[in-house]
């Protein structure tokens, strides 16, 4: 009898760490679905915040400049590309000189532009704004013998002296310091050289196939990064390992 209780004790102290495992397993698995859920709250908050802020941003310029764009030939894209895009305004093949035409629409619409970029509940949703230079094919061997770098520099130029020509402007120079330090932490001029060449519809040849537009793809675009858009793709960096 004695050897059979203590066979039974065995019995009894083996059940009593198998309970204890599977609540210790039963905890880990509910934190486990308590921090997924919390990761999923997180990522569901940023691309939500992502997408009003791109909203709110589009519904802006678009009220702004709905009718001047028309006007200017300017394409406000949903992704908060603003697309340069008659040939008549921007540059001459090679050349990185403003038009005179393209320095009317300038002086009307950087002010504009940036009034709505400055407001205050933007302050914390923009990373940066890029201003992209872009060029047709033809090779710029006064800038480098290699087609490709020749127009890189070129590109470089262009956005460099929209940059330059907004720096100079009365507007930019009446800002308060503080506003100055923010513009010069988002503004980058940005040269693509033929990388994203446009075609005859001013849709990239690189989607639509079709042949390319020299005249369309000289051009210059101002683009919006918002903050929301660095943290989704750090969201979707992290869904992907």
């Amino acid at each position: 009898m004695a050897k059979n209780k203590i066979t039974d004790n065995s019995w009894v102290s083996l059940s009593d760490m198998m309970t204890g495992l599977m609540v210790v397993f039963l905890f880990i698995s509910v934190s486990y679905i308590v921090e997924v859920q919390k990761q999923q709250k997180k990522r569901d908050t940023i691309f939500e915040e992502f997408k009003d802020t791109k909203e709110k941003l589009y519904a802006e310029l678009d009220s702004a400049f709905k009718d001047d764009f028309k006007q200017w030939q300017v394409v406000l894209d949903t992704d908060l590309s603003i697309k340069f895009t008659n040939p008549e305004v921007l540059f001459a093949s090679g050349k990185a000189d403003i038009s005179l035409k393209f320095d009317t629409i300038l002086q009307q619409f950087l002010p504009r532009y940036f009034d709505v970029l400055l407001q205050k509940k933007y302050e914390d949703k923009i990373a940066e704004i890029r201003i992209e230079g872009h060029t047709d094919i033809v090779p710029a061997p006064q800038f480098d013998s290699d087609p490709y770098i020749g127009n890189i520099k070129l590109s470089q130029l262009r956005s460099a002296e929209v940059l330059k020509y907004f720096r100079n402007m009365p507007y930019y120079q009446d800002l308060p310091d503080t506003t100055e330090q923010r513009l010069q932490f988002w503004l980058t001029a940005n040269g693509l050289s033929y990388g994203r060449t446009l075609d005859s519809d001013k849709q990239l040849t690189a989607l639509s196939g079709q042949p390319i537009n020299n005249a369309n793809s000289r051009r210059v675009e101002f683009r919006i990064i918002t903050t929301s858009e660095n943290l989704v793709e750090q969201v979707l960096k992290e869904m992907a390992e």
